[in-house]
């Protein structure tokens, strides 16, 4: 099938699409997709999420994502199984994380491409969305050379995913995407492919271009992250309001310096930096500075818990109950990847402390026991915001330590503090 009769298909037809990885980015796309009019065959590893989803339920939490997947599942459009199947469109959308030492792993995205080999015929398009290194496209290419596909035939391509946890469904659609394909030839037809259901610019460019896009909008939010992590640890330092601080200096008319957290979460900006570094080495100077400083302020929280336990101790002679507040790695989603919050309350308990555990998106986790946030309020001695949660919001709080690392009382280092409503 040659390029022209590719376009023809696409603006003729709804192709059948393969999704693998029914994860926070593989299951709002079929979902999305089969809403549309596709019929949609999502692959999942996992057997209890196979079945959630066939069910007509979800296994994450995203607003909207319940109603768009019961919808598709009761249209007939999505059904999820353990196995791939034969489509026009393989959309791979699995994790791709990093092995010790930071280096790149991507062995989900190399075992998920044998895994659709066998399925494969002439004229398909297979995309990569995963977050992935420079080059893992045409790693892709030649994976399916390998196992036999003919891949003069068919259109590979990578387009990776820009949405924001908590608007992924409407983020999917109204957000520009970037497709680079192997070849010209396969980034026309898969930029077709997403202009029948994307109404932001879908841009083409080149399969390394486009992995190397993605990859450096996150590190450039990673590294102004890292600035403003690194002013609330030198504010600190100073007996300076971080908060008050960068309020006044974003009313420069070119300034706009973003708040400080916890650290640096989330499968994206706590991750693909290091695919640049690991690639790029010494030359990745500014990059690798930006993780480490980020990496770094999580650590430097710790402390700052530690030494709050400590002090309370010495003056109460008894220990400190802590409410750790929030285990996300963002506010109002339920999210755990490379959270900094989950890790500074697994830190903070593996030390001994008495840690309370409270996640308002969560309903339970095997970890630690989730309580509400009232009763751990109530319970504590020390009150450690970790994520700004909507829920934390407004609650009045008299004659608690408080210990503020993301802006929820706007930098109040009062230990009796009364939230605005």
């Amino acid at each position: 099938m040659d390029l022209q009769e590719s376009v023809t298909k696409l603006s003729q037809n709804r192709p059948s699409v393969c999704v693998i990885g029914l994860g926070y980015i593989g299951l709002p796309t079929a979902a999305l997709l089969a809403n549309r009019g596709h019929v949609v065959h999502g692959v999942d590893v996992v057997q209890s999420t196979v079945d959630t989803i066939n069910e007509g339920n979800i296994h994450i939490v995203e607003p909207d994502l319940d109603t768009f997947v019961r919808s598709a599942v009761n249209s007939g459009n999505l059904t999820a199984d353990i196995k791939a199947q034969e489509s026009d469109v393989f959309v791979i959308a699995v994790p791709t994380p990093f092995h010790e030492g930071y280096v790149p792993n991507i062995d989900y995205v190399i075992s998920a491409t044998e895994a659709i080999a066998p399925f494969i015929k002439e004229g398909n398009i297979v995309i990569l969305e995963s977050t992935s290194p420079v080059g893992t496209t045409d790693m892709v290419a030649k994976v399916l050379k390998e196992s036999g596909v003919d891949t003069t035939k068919i259109h590979v391509a990578h387009c990776p995913e820009r949405v924001l946890p908590g608007q992924i469904m409407r983020e999917l659609v109204e957000n520009d995407r970037i497709v680079g394909g192997v070849n010209d030839a396969a980034t026309k037809v898969t930029a077709d492919f997403y202009r029948t259901f994307v109404s932001g610019a879908v841009l083409e460019t080149d399969a390394k271009t486009a992995e190397m896009s993605k990859l450096t909008e996150n590190s450039y939010r990673d590294t102004n992250i890292a600035f403003a992590n690194e002013l609330s640890i030198l504010c600190d330092k100073f007996d300076i309001n971080v908060w008050e601080l960068i309020r006044l200096a974003n009313r420069h008319p070119r300034v706009d310096i973003l708040k400080p957290g916890t650290g640096v979460g989330g499968h994206c900006i706590a991750v693909d930096p290091w695919f640049i570094v690991h690639k790029g080495g010494n030359d990745a100077k500014m990059i690798r500075t930006a993780r480490e400083v980020n990496n770094y302020k999580t650590e430097w929280v710790i402390e700052k818990v530690k030494n709050a336990a400590l002090s309370f101790e010495k003056e109460h002679g008894r220990e400190a109950v802590i409410a750790c507040m929030g285990l996300a790695f963002k506010p109002d989603i339920d999210d755990l990847r490379e959270s900094p919050a989950l890790y500074v309350t697994r830190s903070l308990n593996a030390t001994g402390l008495s840690v309370l555990a409270v996640e308002p998106n969560i309903k339970g986790f095997d970890e630690f026991e989730i309580i509400k946030d009232a009763e751990a309020i109530n319970k504590s001695d020390i009150i450690v915001y970790l994520v700004a949660h909507q829920e934390f919001k407004g609650i009045e709080i008299f004659g608690k330590e408080i210990l503020d690392f993301c802006g929820v009382t706007n930098g109040s280092d009062s230990k009796t503090w009364v939230l605005p409503i």
